[in-house]
């Protein structure tokens, strides 16, 4: 499923427009990617929390010549599913 697909299937759940239910959807991100970015969690009950963690510096190789180099300490959007999400996937038909 891609970002239309999710538009058209909120839009028919919702009785709304294509374009009111792609409004909504870019709002939601929007407002999640700003949030992480101020490095505020957002927990959605059931579903999830996605939050902003640090990623200490490293180590690596480059592939293509095995020179060792230095990564960069860094912070990485990471989501945790939530209870209700998981049993839903782990569901067998």
């Amino acid at each position: 499923m891609n970002k239309k697909d999710l538009i058209e299937t909120i839009a028919s759940k919702n009785d709304l427009s294509k374009a009111a239910a792609s409004r909504a959807l870019d709002t939601l991100l929007e407002t999640i990617t700003t949030a992480v970015a101020k490095k505020q969690d957002v927990t959605l009950i059931g579903f999830g929390t996605f939050k902003a963690v640090k990623r200490a510096a490293r180590k690596g190789k480059n592939p293509r010549t095995g020179e060792a180099l230095k990564i960069a300490a860094t912070t990485v959007p990471k989501f945790t599913p939530g209870a209700s999400f998981k049993a839903a996937v782990a569901k067998k038909k």
